[in-house]
């Protein structure tokens, strides 16, 4: 369409280049009039006697109007729209750590995204994959970025009107980073940096220089979170037990005065304090309140409240209001849920972000974001998080948000079909498994890795029919595939995976049955069986493949690919033993005469949970190294 847009358009000129590409839109002079307005006031977009208009205050709120005026010209001749935005930054965490570094190029796609939808700010979380010149193994071999290429992350980005802040750590979660022997001086445990210790604060001022010098801003988030073991490492053997608590605010109090040199603006994960803010708590005075002494102790900087987990509104205003008893309004950070496994879980990452974004307003909470957590391996495609995205957009600006408008919208930004994303969910919320998989079931994973002769999750599935329940799903993502045209490789990617899990979910069950019965022609069948399993999961990783390298630098697909060989090879060594059983010259097979249990560990097994696991728990009940 082609469109002329009238007034002022000075902040975002440069902008509309990519924003209007993307939104098929071409500037004329003879085109559709819209007249744009920047002012302060609510976002607006009118149509009315052959005339547009759009008013807005930031110039993100322009690209989200922008859309939402061609939006409603698709649909009436008539419209006049207000939306008040409820917070005052709405933004996104990508996870660049978990083997998958996002390209440049994908990070501007990103970006682009964003914009149309009305998120203002982006995070890269960069545990080790940013360049620190000062250590050369700092993320070698993982696909850090350069400073170039965050700079030009962060060019891009303002063009669209959004802040890009980076997110690093600071304490803990630094094991890829502290691997390397240039680290041994300075680590506590193998993931958490030695308190006290000058090489430390040394070590982080060259992070925390490089970290930030491509960006503009002067916000940074310095991590800390889940640093369990701190001070029971090295250095408890150094300097006896101390508190964490009293540990972390020292080494924060350091650290901060490392960014305030820097002039940056940190903000940290919240959760180590939160033992603060129990009932007993003996940080606690007679009244309740927290003892001035601690909140002395604690350095000027922003908490970050992250909670992806429940669903109970109540228990997130609960955990709005202890953190205030600190004197400070937190940020909020919830979860798309796209490190279940191979697929997002939507039914969790909806129902968790309803409850908490309904008492961030009920709380006057001026700051959100959504994370797109990786964890081990990152093997769901992040761009499968887009449809969350458009949910936290939704609340971002209209008070009430319904799942049918958040879908309508997500056609027009995403370029898809809302329903037809959600039965990915339907890959892990399987028969066995409770509604919106509020227990975390990585019931796809599991059944790809877990190996067809050992089998640890058999007894998880048995009597269950996920084999029939992922032939069924097989039509339901063809037909996706199909229409959805701008997702088809996404879909390709889901629709191969309920191929081979059709056969592979529960061929362990069928080959001890075979084995104890005797019966050599049901055996002969799953030789055959197990053929196609085999072609099906190299096919399964080709595509996989071809998204990854779409999205993502080459680095991190190496674990991916041995972990598909593995099952490839195992396979082969699952029919050598079968074969030598057929053929007398094996009298039995060993794997199958050992009593199959439930897993049960490390993760407790709660009900509706039918598996989870890391994958090093999944494929063996032994162990990689020792």
């Amino acid at each position: 369409m082609e469109l002329f847009l009238k007034g002022d358009t000075s902040s975002v000129a440069v902008g509309l280049e990519f924003v209007s590409k993307r939104l098929n839109v071409q500037l004329s002079t003879d085109g559709y009039p819209i007249q744009v307005k920047h002012q302060k006031g609510p976002l607006r977009v009118l149509n009315k006697g052959g005339q547009g208009e759009i008013s807005f205050e930031k110039p993100v709120h322009f690209f989200r109007a922008l859309g939402l005026w061609l939006e409603n010209f698709q649909k009436s001749n008539e419209f006049d729209l207000t939306e008040n935005p409820q917070f005052n930054m709405s933004g996104v965490m990508l996870d660049a750590s978990r083997n998958a570094v996002p390209t440049v190029a994908e990070v501007e796609k990103l970006l682009q995204h964003m914009a149309v939808m009305g998120l203002d700010t982006l995070m890269l979380y960069t545990e080790d994959t940013y360049e620190v010149k000062e250590y050369p193994y700092f993320g070698y071999m993982r696909g850090r970025y350069t400073f170039e290429e965050l700079k030009a992350c962060d060019e891009y980005a303002g063009k669209l009107g959004i802040e890009m802040i980076p997110c690093i750590q600071t304490l803990g979660h630094l094991r890829e980073a502290l691997k390397w022997n240039y680290a041994s001086g300075f680590k506590d445990t193998d993931d958490i940096l030695l308190v006290d210790e000058p090489t430390t604060y040394e070590f982080l001022e060259s992070c925390l220089k490089a970290a930030s010098e491509p960006f503009r801003t002067k916000r940074i988030h310095i991590g800390m979170d889940e640093t369990f073991q701190l001070g029971l490492g090295k250095y408890l053997e150094k300097h006896g037990f101390e508190h964490h608590i009293d540990l972390m605010n020292r080494h924060l109090q350091k650290v901060v005065s490392i960014t305030d040199k820097l002039g940056l603006k940190p903000m940290i994960w919240s959760d180590m304090y939160f033992p603060l803010f129990a009932e007993n708590s003996p940080y606690k005075d007679e009244s309740g309140s927290i003892r001035q002494n601690i909140l002395d102790g604690i350095p000027d900087v922003e908490l970050v409240y992250w909670n992806y987990y429940r669903k109970e509104q109540e228990v997130y205003e609960r955990d709005f209001q202890n953190h205030k008893l600190l004197g400070t309004t937190p940020i909020f950070a919830g979860g798309a849920w796209t490190w279940n496994g191979l697929a997002p879980n939507y039914g969790k990452a909806i129902a968790t972000t309803e409850a908490a974004l309904a008492a961030c307003k009920k709380e006057g909470i001026g700051e959100i974001f959504v994370t797109l957590w990786g964890d081990n391996g990152a093997e769901t495609p992040f761009a499968a998080a887009y449809p969350i995205l458009q949910l936290f957009a939704e609340h971002t600006y209209q008070k009430e948000v319904s799942i049918e408008k958040v879908s309508e919208r997500f056609g027009f930004c995403g370029d898809g079909h809302f329903a037809d994303f959600m039965n990915l969910k339907l890959l892990d919320e399987t028969p066995g498994v409770m509604e919106d998989n509020m227990n975390t079931s990585m019931t796809s994973k599991v059944l790809l890795y877990q190996d067809s002769l050992i089998g640890l999750y058999d007894e998880n599935v048995r009597g269950l029919s996920l084999g029939e329940h992922y032939q069924q799903l097989v039509p339901v993502l063809e037909k996706a595939k199909q229409e959805n045209p701008a997702w088809e490789a996404v879909f390709d990617v889901y629709e191969q995976l309920a191929r081979v899990l059709a056969d592979k979910a529960e061929i362990g069950i069928k080959i001890i049955e075979a084995y104890q019965n005797t019966n050599y022609e049901q055996m002969k069948s799953i030789l055959i069986t197990l053929d196609r399993i085999q072609a099906n999961v190299d096919r399964l990783r080709q595509k996989h493949r071809d998204v990854w390298f779409a999205a993502y630098k080459p680095f991190g697909w190496e674990v991916i690919d041995i972990r598909y060989g593995g099952v490839i090879t195992r396979i082969d060594s699952v029919k050598y033993r079968i074969q030598g059983w057929l053929e007398g010259r094996i009298p039995r097979i060993e794997e199958l005469e050992e009593k199959r249990l439930p897993h049960d560990g490390p993760w407790e097994m709660a009900n509706g949970l039918v598996g989870g696991n890391v994958y090093h728990r999944i494929v063996t009940a032994g162990n990689f190294s020792l």
